[in-house]
């Protein structure tokens, strides 16, 4: 079950990713359309961007949180009751944004705007 677990968790954790990296392919059209006002254009690129910076933390912390979780499996022994795996992963916080502390850039960001341009 554990190790199911882990597989589906590093799914959604490959999933979270590529919506980051899609954000960021939004905002490279968005400023790459000549056609667009150029202000509104940095304005939404400036968006997407932060967007996925903040992707990028909550992508951080599952890395650390699922990381946490491998090393106590690995304490316990493949041996041990499922029981045991169980109380690991129902300890273990994976919603990111209830995890107050934000370690990368987004937390750094003020009010969800960065000035890039």
């Amino acid at each position: 079950m554990s190790m199911q677990r882990l597989a589906t968790e590093l799914e959604e954790t490959a999933r979270q990713t590529a919506v980051l990296v899609e954000g960021i392919h939004q905002a490279l059209l968005i400023l790459a359309d000549q056609d667009a006002n150029p202000e509104t254009a940095r304005q939404n690129a400036m968006a997407k961007i932060v967007d996925a910076l903040q992707g990028q933390d909550r992508i951080e912390q599952r890395c650390h949180g699922l990381a946490a979780a491998v090393r106590q499996m690995d304490t316990k022994g493949a041996a041990a009751p499922d029981q045991n795996f169980d109380t690991i992963w129902s300890g273990l916080t994976l919603d990111e944004l209830r995890v107050p502390a934000l370690s990368g850039v987004a937390a750094h960001l003020n009010s969800g705007e960065a000035e890039l341009f």
